[in-house]
């Protein structure tokens, strides 16, 4: 039976994942941050998923669940490890705090690296282990190669996973493991419901203010038009399982718009950007 860990499993796309791997024979390790989440999904996968209570922040932990899945394997190799917990951190940089910038890039950042130091021995950088070896799969997003204003913290956190994925991918050749990104569009997950909720007091007096309703409410739209999360399992799986996947897999609810924004110049798309938002200065 292969085996995969898929980090941030309680909702969205991780929860998505669990339960496509499930459904095709694969066990399943997923990681969550409360032990009511990791009994609700116990009674919604069955035995053959086990939750990892860990915050990918926190490297004693995740050593631990990395030493508990080890033994769980018995000697076995771990198929496939998906680096997909993460948050979003909104707001203009230069009204962002050093401690609102340090938390995105730790958990969208650090939270990868500290989960693939801690799990690589079991994909097969330790050849002492049966099998073979497994691989890697980054959630990124469309902003690791844009950089929409008004989410610069959350936008360099991706643009870190893609420059990191293309170095890892080459590191790893020299033990067969793949680094494989997946990188969405918009998707109908919690994390726009938590956009939602930021607190705009903090704004009030911000030459910001405008451009951040009108985010607000774009974010609203994306929440409709959002890639269901079982459609990027489909990708993840692809990822895990394909004779010879790509090196890259990016699925979008509105393909046309940003191969559009693609090919035209940067400065074209930047004043167009800015009209809609607001964001040019006074004539």
């Amino acid at each position: 039976m292969q085996s995969v860990v898929i980090t941030g499993a309680s909702t969205g796309i991780g929860w998505a994942t669990a339960k496509l791997l499930l459904d095709r024979g694969f066990r399943v390790f997923g990681s969550v941050r409360k032990q009511a989440d990791a009994d609700r999904l116990k009674g919604e996968f069955g035995a053959n998923f086990t939750p990892l209570l860990f915050d990918v922040t926190d490297e004693a932990a995740v050593l631990a669940a990395a030493r508990e899945v080890c033994a769980a394997l018995g000697g076995e190799t771990l198929s496939g490890l998906v680096n997909n917990a993460g948050v979003a951190v909104a707001g203009p940089l230069l009204e962002l705090s050093a401690d609102q910038f340090r938390r995105q890039m730790e958990v969208n950042v650090m939270g990868p690296v500290i989960a693939t130091q801690a799990f690589a021995p079991l994909l097969g950088s330790d050849r002492s282990l049966k099998g073979k070896p497994g691989r890697i799969v980054m959630i990124s997003s469309v902003a690791g190669k844009s950089g929409n204003p008004l989410s610069s913290a959350y936008v360099a956190s991706k643009h870190a996973i893609e420059g990191l994925s293309e170095s890892l991918r080459r590191e790893l050749m020299l033990f067969g493991i793949d680094v494989i990104t997946v990188a969405p569009g918009a998707v109908k997950t919690p994390i726009w419901a938590k956009g939602d909720e930021v607190d705009m007091s903090a704004y009030s007096n911000s030459p910001y203010l405008p451009a951040l309703e009108k985010v607000r409410q774009f974010t609203k739209y994306l929440s409709r038009i959002g890639l269901p999360p079982e459609k990027v399992a489909e990708r993840i799986a692809q990822a895990l399982t394909s004779a010879n996947p790509k090196v890259r897999y990016s699925i979008t609810p509105d393909p046309m718009r940003h191969l559009i924004t693609a090919i035209l110049p940067k400065r074209m798309v930047d004043k167009i950007i800015a009209k809609r938002l607001g964001l040019l200065p006074p004539a």
